[in-house]
């Protein structure tokens, strides 16, 4: 048997904790010694505890853990469950590290102000050109919207084209336009340039329109961080005395797995005023 203190540091929890699992009938001591009242464990017991700190880290109340242990939960029951709260927890993450990247974007937006050189911004036209795409709305233009919709997207649209038996020809390019509701919902369109028939349906093959004049710049890294490139060219655009005239298009340029190495050409539609 072990002490408390022993099995307090084999279970990687706190006494304090032990004995409050003992006063409210959660995990009882296997021995308590009638004249010192000294609590005694069994390796055992660690079996109890280990789904006592898992049901409790599922955010269950300890009147809950107490209810689901006394009906005897199986070890495959309990698996399932800490895969499900695991699969939460990495959402979670995986949200929190999305805002942080769009607060991150912000403040090197703020940062930059009067500061970012807009010399790399080149005016020029831009051919129409065949893609395939596939399309989705999103809630807004913001980030946070934009993100998890696009990704998706582009798994689609690469997995149909291997269905239909299509190989891009040329980079992905990325298109908004305003959602016919017009409640500030986006259109996502996420194309990628082929070569094949035009065609209609789920798989839409079509001529992407030329933009007689397109105001473009180079982002370098993730999207998650092209607001400060972003408006350097809408700086840009308001300085040099033209006018936008709908979404930017994203043209993958590079797309390697390092994320950071993104290379991404903006292209705003713009006139002269």
């Amino acid at each position: 048997m072990f002490t408390i203190g022993d099995f307090a540091r084999h279970g990687r929890v706190s006494v304090r904790m032990l004995r409050h699992y003992d006063a409210i009938g959660l995990l009882r001591p296997a021995h308590v010694d009638p004249a010192t009242g000294y609590r005694h464990y069994t390796a055992a017991q660690l079996a109890r505890l280990n789904r006592v700190v898992a049901l409790k880290d599922l955010g269950l109340t300890l009147q809950q853990v107490r209810e689901i242990l006394d009906e005897r939960i199986t070890t495959g029951e309990l698996r399932a469950m800490l895969r499900l709260r695991r699969a939460d927890l990495e959402a979670a993450m995986e949200a929190t590290a999305g805002r942080l990247a769009q607060v991150e974007a912000r403040l090197r937006a703020i940062e930059s102000e009067g500061h970012m050189p807009s010399n790399d911004v080149v005016l020029k036209t831009v051919p129409a050109v065949r893609v395939a795409e596939v399309t989705a709305t999103a809630a807004s233009f913001q980030p946070e919207d934009v993100g998890p919709v696009i990704g998706p997207l582009y798994d689609e649209l690469f997995r149909r084209l291997g269905e239909a038996g299509i190989t891009p020809t040329g980079p992905g390019i990325a298109s908004y336009e305003d959602a016919p509701e017009g409640d500030g919902r986006i259109t996502v369109h996420a194309a990628v340039q082929v070569s094949a028939p035009l065609r209609d349906g789920g798989l839409r093959i079509l001529d992407l329109p030329s933009l007689d004049l397109a105001a473009t710049v180079v982002h370098r890294g993730p999207m998650d961080s092209v607001l400060p490139t972003a408006q350097t060219l809408a700086r840009w655009i308001d300085a040099t005395g033209h006018r936008s005239t709908g979404y930017p298009r994203e043209i993958n340029l590079e797309c390697p797995e390092n994320r950071e190495d993104w290379v991404t050409e903006l292209q705003a539609p713009v006139i002269r005023v």
